[in-house]
Order: C-alpha cells, then sequence, then structure tokens
C-alpha cells in the first residue's frame, strides 16, 4: 500500500515557473513507478509525466516537452515535478500516480493516486 500526498500547487502567471512535490508513505516507494497526471475542468485527466523507479528513465507528454521535469528522490520518498514556461493551458489539477512502468500513460495502468493540487495559470 502507497499512499500519496501532494503539494506545491498555486495561483501563477504566463511564463512563471512551480514545483510540485508528492511524498509517498511505504518502504516500496522505490518499487514504483511514479507519474504525474492532471484534469482540466471539463476535461479528462491526462498523463503528463512518469518516471522509472530508479529515476534514470522519463517519459513526457509532447506539450511539456522542454518545460517540465519530473524527479525523484527514492531516500525521501519523494516525487517533483518542476514546470517552467506555464501557459494557461497548464491550468488543471495535478495528480501524482504510482504504477508499474514509467511508460504507461493511461490512468488505469497506476494504483495509487493522490488527492491532487490545484495549478491555475493566468494570461
Amino acid at each position: 500500500q502507497v499512499q500519496l500526498v501532494e503539494s506545491g500547487g498555486g495561483w501563477m502567471q504566463t511564463g512563471d515557473s512551480l514545483r510540485l512535490s508528492c511524498v509517498a508513505s511505504g518502504r516500496a516507494f522505490s518499487r514504483f513507478a511514479m507519474g504525474w497526471f492532471r484534469q482540466a475542468p471539463g476535461k479528462a485527466r491526462e498523463f503528463v509525466a512518469a518516471i522509472s523507479p530508479s529515476g534514470g528513465l522519463t517519459n513526457y507528454i509532447d506539450s511539456v516537452k522542454g518545460r517540465f521535469t519530473i524527479a525523484r528522490d527514492n531516500a525521501k520518498n519523494t516525487v517533483s515535478l518542476q514546470m517552467n514556461s506555464l501557459k494557461p493551458e497548464d491550468t488543471a489539477v495535478y495528480y501524482c500516480a504510482a504504477g508499474r512502468s514509467y511508460t504507461y500513460t493511461k490512468e488505469a495502468l497506476y494504483d495509487y493516486w493522490g488527492q491532487g493540487t490545484q495549478v491555475t495559470v493566468s494570461s
């Protein structure tokens, strides 16, 4: 069992940077791939980024490549999402999730979820 708690959301301006964090409970954290998803108002939840259990491999949705960076610290049971050059279309509730492969982009393939943190980017 893994419990996930996100933090770091806020109200930002276009072009700002923001770092989201997710802390996991449980000793199995380093065995899971970790992902970030987001859900904008009126839209389905979508994959944003994922990282392999060791942290050596990452996967991003095209719209955030070059702007967002996912990282993890297995010693601290944390995964982060550094978001640069924010755009209004990045506005969403951001969720971290634990799954079995960093290549997974479908939410159904992730086993554990946090409660989400709101990111709002104004133009």
